[in-house]
């Protein structure tokens, strides 16, 4: 974990030097015009912009060590402050989204198994892969003029009640659903043409039970670990479905710090991101073994 976080905290702030712009021109928006060239050069040393980059990282670095994210140009606010007010959105969001992502993605991928060249098995296909085609914007939008514009059902936009959840928990949901109905598809399989689903039918015991208890149970180790990878992206955050449905999440607000050359919440927003997402995936692994007693850490 500790090499990839630096290496994200090194090539985060390398692309944030050496993006385009000036983020002090950024942060003072129209009114730079009007502050003469000696004020910005003392707002940009109050900023610590006027130091080396090895300096500079290495000050950022050790405001790490400390717990220290920065200070959002912007808002002049704490940028450990503003990530936690946006992650309990993205939070909401990713577990919602991964619910209805699972019970899609089995579902398809248990059934499209079991139906093996048919053309339930071809429907199945067909739906993952429209789902994995789709880009999320455009059924997004697609969603929210169905529901929200036409049919009056749900609202288009905001966060405030679950019905506010359900556009776009939907729209990430059934993008993720197709990965996992893929990879559920392929193990289910593999699974079903083992000596012990043969010995279990043998046995009379029902189709429904065998494919439950033994050809799905184990099948889970492909299928845990693709979900706990959707699970990282998404508390990353949906940007696009965050933007699209103007949900308060981290991935919103990344957004609107790279527009506004905000590089402290660029640089603390991304950090975070990675955290979490290194931090699901040991997670995933360390489960291998509750789910598989063959598997064993040494």
């Amino acid at each position: 974990m500790l090499p990839v976080l630096f290496g994200v905290t090194l090539l985060v702030f390398l692309m944030t030097a050496f993006s385009p712009g000036d983020p002090v021109v950024a942060m003072l928006g129209e009114s730079a015009q009007g502050i003469s060239r000696e004020a910005l050069e003392e707002l940009r040393t109050q900023l610590g912009l006027d130091r080396p980059l090895p300096a500079q990282y290495a000050a950022y670095v050790g405001g790490l060590l400390r717990g220290d994210l920065g200070v959002s140009i912007r808002s002049r606010r704490p940028v450990l402050a503003e990530i936690a007010d946006r992650l309990p959105a993205t939070i909401e969001l990713a577990v919602a989204a991964l619910a209805v992502a699972v019970a899609l993605g089995v579902t398809l991928g248990v059934v499209a198994a079991v139906r093996k060249r048919t053309w339930v098995d071809g429907a199945a296909i067909a739906v993952a892969l429209v789902g994995v085609s789709v880009p999320v914007f455009w059924s997004g939008f697609l969603l929210m003029i169905v529901f929200a514009l036409e049919l009056g059902w749900l609202p288009a936009s905001g966060r405030g009640s679950v019905r506010h959840l359900i556009l776009p928990a939907v729209t990430v949901g059934v993008s993720s659903a197709a990965f996992i109905a893929r990879i559920t598809r392929g193990a289910v399989l593999e699974a079903l043409g083992q000596d012990y689903v043969r010995t279990a039918h043998a046995k009379g015991v029902a189709p429904r039970r065998v494919v439950v208890r033994h050809a799905l149970r184990n099948a889970l180790l492909p299928i845990v670990t693709v979900v706990g990878l959707q699970l990282g992206g998404l508390l990353g955050g949906a940007v696009l479905t965050e933007t699209v449905f103007a949900w308060p999440g981290v991935g919103r607000m990344l957004v609107d710090a790279i527009l506004a050359r905000d590089l402290p919440l660029v640089q603390g927003s991304v950090l975070v991101i990675s955290l979490i997402f290194i931090l699901v995936n040991l997670a995933v692994d360390l489960s291998y073994a509750a789910i598989n007693p063959k598997v064993r850490y040494g």
